[in-house]
Formats: C-alpha cells, structure tokens, sequence
C-alpha cells in the first residue's frame, strides 16, 4: 500500500468501524455503471461536513487493487443489491484497478505557490509509481503524466484517479488566476481522453471552475448541491437514516429535523408520464426527492444530546458575512427576506465557480448554496435558510451596526403588507413614508421612480407573492400586481396603481375604468385594489404631513 497509489481500505475501515456509521456504499453501484465508459469522469461538490472524503476513501477502498476488501463490502449495502446481468454485479469492479488518491489540501497552501504545489504533487504521485512497475521505460520520472503513460503503455491495468478537495487553489489562492489557469490545464492534460483511466471521481466545496461559459475541464459530469442527480440520496443523510439513529439513541427526530434538515435535493428527473416506453425505462414516474441533513451535526447532536450550532465549529461565522455584507443589488434585503423565512429567485447560471468572481447577487448567492449557508428548490429555482442550525449561522453574522437599518427597512415593509391586507389605507400611506424616508431619498423624479421605492417598501412581498410589473390587462397596464405563490393561495391578489402629483381616488378609479381585476379573475372576491399618490408639494405645515396618500378597496 501506498500513500498516494492502492493506499488501501484503512481510512474507509475506521469509518466502519465507528459507533454511528451510515451505509452509503450503494453509491457504488452508480460509479460501476459509468466505469469505462464516456460518462467515467465525476465531479462531486458538497459543502465541509458533507461526507465527501468518507466517499473518497469507499471509492479507494473498493476499487484498489491489493485493498482485500470483499470481506468488509459483503456487510455492507452494496452487496445487497440484485442484479439481473453480470455486467451490473455488486463486485464487478471490486479490487480491480490501481487507484491513485490526492487531497490537494496537502498541497495547495497559503504562502505557497501553485506551481510548486504542482511540481511537489507531480514528484511524490510519480515515486510511487516509479517503485510499483520498476521495469517500464521511463522518458521523464518528474512529469507525473509522461510517468504515468509509460507505466502503463504495456500495462493492461488501468487506473482509479480519486481527487479530493479538488478546489483547494481556489480557496487557498484566490487571486492567483494564472496558477488556478495552469492547475486546471493540468487537471485536463492528466485525465482527458486518457485510455487509462477508467474513473476519475472527484471531490470539492465548489464545482468546476468555469471561465465565461466554459471550464476546462468539461469531460466532467457535475452532480452539485444544486442539481446532484443520481448522487441526491447520497448527499447527506436522509429522513430514514436520522429517524433510525433516533430511534437507537433515544432523541426527538422532530427537533433534529427542525435543527438540521432543510437541503431538498431531487435525482433525475424521468420520462414523461405519456411516453410509450416508459415501461421499458424501469423507472420511477415522478423523480424521487429526499430531504438531506447535515451529517457531523447530526452526528455531534444524536451522541452528545446537545441540540446546538455545531457548523461554527467547523466554520467561522466571519466566512458568511463576508459575502453576505457584499451587499450586490440589495444582497442584504434579500437575507432579511430569508432570514424571515422566505424564498428568493437565484439564477445560478452566471456563477463562475470560485470564490472572488461575484458580478451580482445571484453569484454570491449560488457560492452560499454551494457552502451550505442556502438551500436551493430546482424546480422553483428559489434559494432559502435551510434550517435553525444556519439561521443561526445568519444571525450571528448580521449582528453589526451596518444591518440595523437593512433590518428597519424589512420590518417597516412587514408592517405595510399587514396594513395592505387590513385595508388600512392611512396607516400604508405612513408606512411608504416611513420606507421612502428609510431608503435615503426623500424625493421622486417621475412617477417610475415612485413605482422603484413602492417596490422596495413592499419587498416583504416577495414571501407571498410573484410581483408582475406593468401587468398587461388588454385595455392598459397595471403599475404592481402582487399574485400569491401557490404555497400562499389564501392572500388576497393586490393591483397597485400609482399617481405622481394627482390623488390615490384617480388611481383607484383608474383600476376601475380599465377593468384591470378582470385579469386576475381566477382570484375573484379576493383581490384588494391598492391607489397610491404621491404629491411632491405638500405642506409641511400641515400636522398630518406625508406626501403620500393611499386608498384601498375590495374586488
């Protein structure tokens, strides 16, 4: 056994060998599937205390060759699984291949460089290989992936290439682009198109790097916190798993679940429903969600008895508000919004991957779902606080002085929505004074800019409801219209009609004329019209002061 080449089952054993082990040794069969095939390069993003490096040491443990590890995967789940063709077998692979397994955290350092990480990489991996087939005719023994192709020119066996922490130089060197450029480079040049490999599986924080809208490492199929796909259930521990280490040691599984649950993962998404073969497929009608938990909280939380935040002892809080106190496009609103309990749109498309490439809020809040801190729906393509554990995590993060306006702002826009609802129009003329004041702008410029400030001070909203601006009814265009999200169906749909230097009533009226409810007739008898003004003069002579008068009704 090696350090780097065949380094054995010892690792994966220890874990086994634990008082609370988790099975997941089924993923296995999935890897068997993709095994010399196109489809062998797999990439493997998950947050810290996700598990990742368990599953490193299972696919080393499996797949090397001189492991001897049949005995300790015939207890395990894997073994169980009944397949109708040889070619599926539990052991097809088992002890098959030379696996090579690097942690490039033992390389990639601070106040190290890329290019010596590589060099010292290349040099260690190539010793190992060296000793191992003495006889092969080497050209270059430094070159790591010139030694590897002479090793096995005339060596039938191919081999397991296992990385894990793929991702270290972008979290130990984030400004060293060129380095990260050349890592990744060399990445591709070791794995791709290469005829001895026949898996490569790789582990990380952050999936691939991408720059623009390629990576160089394309070969890879991604299974990510945000799409894991056939790698869902594997992701962390699921309902079943938690539920029995709480019947075993005796904790409440409500409390665990309301700690600690939160990341809604779904695998692949089957055929349609009215395709003729569906049959033929053999899989499941609907795609197969799982509710996934953070494993070492789960772990701390069913040993000790302690139900507490266990991910600050594994990550400083300052790692969350650094990015959250970015503060892109209204960033902190949206993490009032969460932390109250809602869910905001993220396009996770943009995002490059690393950890200083921020252009919006969408890129720093797909890194959050990438880190753990969010949750992320696929289907809704939403983003949320996933559990007590992180809004903790939040909290903590967003003590300072420079949130306690943001938090103001959120509360004055909570108490507009209830006063909306009440039809207490006095009461939301004060309130969009008080977030208009709060919002640093005292005045408007035109009626648009009146409709940008009534949006922010209704952003609490966004908890209920989809908002449409410039609604086309057929005989003209709604300002605002407020439609409740489907888990929200019972709030009254709103139409808001804005007014620059004129009254609220012609507002109202103008609803009216234009018959603008007719559209939203699915929500008939539960549709609140909203006319808003705001007059620029106004005496502030007057005791009642505001520039802004509302008048609402039922339709």
């Amino acid at each position: 056994m090696g350090q780097y080449l065949n380094p054995g089952k010892q690792n994966y054993l220890m874990a086994v060998n634990s008082d609370i082990f988790i099975d997941k040794s089924e993923m296995i069969s999935f890897l068997n599937s993709v095994v010399k095939t196109q489809q062998r390069y797999v990439s493997v993003s998950r947050p810290r205390r996700f598990g990742k490096t368990m599953a490193a040491d299972m696919v080393c443990a499996y797949y090397g060759r001189g492991a001897d590890s049949r005995a300790l995967f015939e207890t395990l789940k894997l073994s169980q699984i009944k397949s109708e063709t040889e070619k599926l077998a539990w052991d097809k692979y088992l002890g098959e291949f030379d696996v090579i397994r690097v942690v490039m955290t033992d390389f990639f350092k601070k106040n190290i460089s890329s290019d010596s990480a590589l060099q010292k990489l290349q040099q260690l991996v190539a010793r190992e290989i060296v000793k191992e087939y003495p006889n092969a005719d080497y050209f270059d023994e430094k070159d790591l992936i010139q030694t590897i192709a002479d090793a096995y020119t005339d060596n039938p066996r191919q081999l397991v290439f296992v990385i894990d922490e793929w991702d270290a130089i972008f979290r130990e060197s984030k400004d060293d682009k060129d380095g990260q450029i050349r890592y990744l480079d060399f990445l591709r040049d070791l794995l791709k198109d290469k005829s001895y490999i026949a898996l490569a599986y790789m582990t990380g924080i952050l999936p691939i790097k991408k720059y623009g809208k390629h990576s160089a490492l394309n070969m890879f199929d991604e299974y990510s916190m945000i799409s894991p796909m056939q790698l869902a259930r594997y992701t962390g521990f699921t309902d079943d798993e938690v539920r029995e280490l709480c019947n075993e040691y005796g904790r409440d599984f409500d409390t665990l679940k309301e700690w600690y649950d939160g990341y809604e993962v779904s695998d692949i998404i089957p055929p349609d429903p009215n395709y003729e073969h569906q049959e033929k497929t053999g899989m499941e009608k609907e795609a197969k969600h799982y509710s996934i938990y953070s494993p070492l909280s789960v772990l701390k939380a069913v040993k000790t008895g302690y139900i507490q935040n266990y991910w600050n002892k594994t990550e400083s809080y300052e790692a969350l508000a650094k990015y959250i106190n970015m503060n892109y496009s209204g960033l902190k609103d949206v993490v009032a919004l969460m932390m109250d309990g809602g869910s905001v749109k993220v396009n996770t498309s943009t995002y490059q991957n690393d950890m200083t490439s921020f252009a919006s809020k969408n890129d720093v809040l797909s890194l959050l779902i990438n880190l753990g801190y969010l949750r992320y729906d696929f289907e809704t393509m939403e983003a949320s606080i996933p559990n007590k554990e992180i809004l903790d995590e939040f909290r903590t993060s967003t003590q300072t002085e420079d949130w306690t306006e943001v938090f103001k702002a959120f509360t004055v826009s909570e108490k507009l929505l209830n006063a909306t609802w009440a039809k207490d129009a006095d009461k939301v003329a004060e309130l969009i004074e008080d977030a208009h004041n709060l919002a640093g702008n005292r005045t408007y410029n035109d009626e648009a800019a009146l409709s940008y400030a009534v949006q922010y001070a209704y952003y609490a909203a966004q908890k209920y409801y989809t908002t449409i601006l410039e609604l086309d009814t057929g005989k003209g265009y709604a300002d605002i219209v407020f439609i409740p999200s489907p888990k929200h169906f019972d709030k009254p749909a709103m139409v808001v009609e804005l007014k620059y230097n004129k009254d609220a009533s012609t507002a109202l009226n103008q609803i009216r004329q234009q018959k603008y409810p007719a559209k939203l007739e699915h929500y008939k008898g539960n549709i609140l019209l909203v006319g808003i003004n705001y007059d620029k003069d106004a005496a502030s002579t007057d005791p009642d002061f505001k520039h802004h008068t509302c008048v609402i009704e039922t339709a």
